[in-house]
């Protein structure tokens, strides 16, 4: 009896020791990194979910970090990050034959718009003139052309089209008269208006196209299917406080953004409606993002959405919050 008592006495805190090491591997967070190309409200989704504490209840310990768009979807694909937000450029990506594929969608159409000179009244006024565009092949040029081929103008017939780079040098080129029109984000709308410039066209208000969403690798997949879950249900988790709570999002944008309270508030106010509840990707819009990215690529064989999209451990994540897929 003795014997059993020392051998008791000797091997409990050994056995305390292991389950707490245990209990501590059990309860410790997924670390993950996960890219966005900008720090706006574009990109809002995985802010919220790291500032709001969403990626924390789901036990995932995230890191966002803000990437060129082409060297995301290449560490995406390598493995030297988890996760990426940039849509268009997983689709493109995939398509290519790069071992990635979109698993959910957050923002269903880019935050972009057509803003004008003052005396143009209609996009179709804009034939023959010309546009300020980012860079050649980015979802903003993208979006511009598909606001134009909406409202009837051919783009590359009827337009010239040129590139000016950041936010700052499209509206300088539309002040000081170098272009027509130029493709930009809120809050530029308020801020044109000041000058004078009119919105004649918002991507969210004539199509979907999805901009922002989670992209990941294959064989994190395969892998970690839970982590992948887990990550979704944290970014759905964010966009509803995003629709719901204005206050909280404008203070987060605010810190996000390292912005003004009066810029944040305009920059929701805009694109608030282009949040999604439920991380679905919309039919029409994952078509037309395979679309285009195929006529960059000049791809000519029929994609599927199968080859750029798996929509399995959004359908459980949505399931898990009690929500009712579409």
């Amino acid at each position: 009896m003795t014997k059993i008592k020392t051998r008791l006495g000797i091997s409990a805190p050994l056995f305390i020791l292991v389950a707490w090491f245990l209990g501590e591997v059990a309860n410790a967070a997924d670390k993950v990194r996960i890219s966005v190309s900008s720090l706006d409200v574009a990109f809002f989704t995985p802010a919220v979910a790291l500032k709001r504490g969403f990626f924390k209840e789901e036990d995932i310990d995230a890191e966002v970090i803000r990437m060129n768009a082409n060297i995301s979807v290449t560490a995406l694909a390598t493995g030297d990050i988890d996760y990426t937000t940039i849509f268009g450029s997983v689709v493109r990506a995939a398509i290519r034959g790069l071992p990635v594929r979109v698993v959910a969608s957050f923002l269903d159409s880019p935050t972009q718009m057509l803003l004008s000179r003052q005396e143009f009244t209609a996009v179709k006024e804009l034939k023959g003139k010309t546009l300020g565009v980012s860079t050649f092949g980015a979802t903003a040029d993208v979006a511009a052309r598909m606001m134009f081929r909406y409202s009837g103008v051919d783009p590359e017939k009827d337009m010239k089209i040129i590139a000016l780079g950041a936010d700052q040098a499209r509206f300088t080129a539309l002040k000081e008269g170098i272009v027509d029109v130029i493709v930009i984000s809120p809050p530029a709308d308020v801020e044109g208006r000041k000058f004078g410039f009119r919105v004649l066209a918002r991507a969210y208000e004539l199509f979907n196209f999805p901009f922002v969403g989670l992209g990941v690798n294959v064989k994190k997949l395969s892998d970690k299917p839970d982590e992948v879950k887990r990550v979704i249900k944290a970014l759905i988790k964010a966009n509803r406080f995003i629709r719901s709570n204005r206050d909280g999002s404008i203070q987060t944008l605010m810190e996000w953004g390292r912005t003004s309270k009066e810029n944040a508030s305009l920059s929701y106010d805009s694109v608030v409606r282009v949040f999604n509840a439920d991380g679905n990707i919309p039919e029409d819009g994952l078509q037309a993002v395979i679309e285009a990215a195929m006529k960059d690529a000049k791809v000519t064989r029929q994609v599927s959405a199968a080859e750029v999209a798996d929509l399995t451990l959004l359908r459980e994540a949505q399931k898990d919050l009690g929500i009712k897929g579409r």
